[in-house]
């Protein structure tokens, strides 16, 4: 039996479009995804104003929000930002690009997105975000956990990563680079080849 007494202090929350998809398909994804939206928050905690580009249903963006003083998230995806802003009153929620969005920030961020850039874009991209703030943290899965995906996300991964490769678009783009693996929920600077998802820290 609970020890709080929910009579009045009840929260009708809903996880978002592509939360509760998840949720619903395979439950353990949601963790994973927190997890590095977590290890953003931590990384970027006390930052003024920090921008996420590709926000999604901004589910996980209220662990950042948490962290920092100010939010901004913006995606492409006009359905997922009414998703997000229905989620999140104390987040600024934008459906758009990089492009579209005038000012700069103290930290950017940008989870699950790179994986579907086209590599002859990628510099493109990076060149954009790293335009933002300078400081940038990139999430994508590894290439080499490709092979134990989904069909699904194989057909949409067309930009997936080495440790290595991961570096050197980095490098392009920001002065001092520092790369994480992530294994499910647990980041680690452990061997990059087993890593099944990469964290990549860019500050200029």
């Amino acid at each position: 039996m609970s020890n709080h007494d929910f009579a009045n202090d009840i929260h009708d929350e809903h996880m978002g479009l592509m939360t509760s998809y998840r949720w619903k398909i395979d439950p353990k994804l949601v963790l994973f995804v927190l997890a590095r939206y977590q290890f953003v928050a931590k990384m970027l905690a006390g930052y003024g104003t920090v921008i996420e580009v590709g926000c999604g249903d901004g589910f996980g963006s209220r662990l950042v929000r948490a962290a920092v003083g100010d939010l901004t998230g913006i995606d492409i995806d006009a359905q997922m930002i009414e998703s997000a802003k229905l989620l999140n009153p104390n987040i600024h929620f934008f459906a758009g690009d990089m492009a579209s969005m005038d000012g700069t920030w103290d930290a950017a961020y940008c989870l699950d997105v790179l994986e579907h850039v086209e590599p002859d874009d990628e510099d493109k991209f990076m060149t954009e975000f790293s335009a933002l703030a300078p400081v940038g943290i990139i999430g994508m899965p590894s290439l080499e956990s490709q092979p134990y995906a989904s069909l699904l996300s194989r057909m949409n991964h067309v930009n997936c990563k080495t440790e290595d490769g991961l570096r050197a678009t980095m490098r392009r783009h920001y002065k001092h680079v520092f790369l994480f693996g992530m294994n499910d929920a647990v980041p680690h600077v452990g061997f990059g080849p087993l890593a099944h998802y990469r964290l990549a820290l860019g500050v200029n």
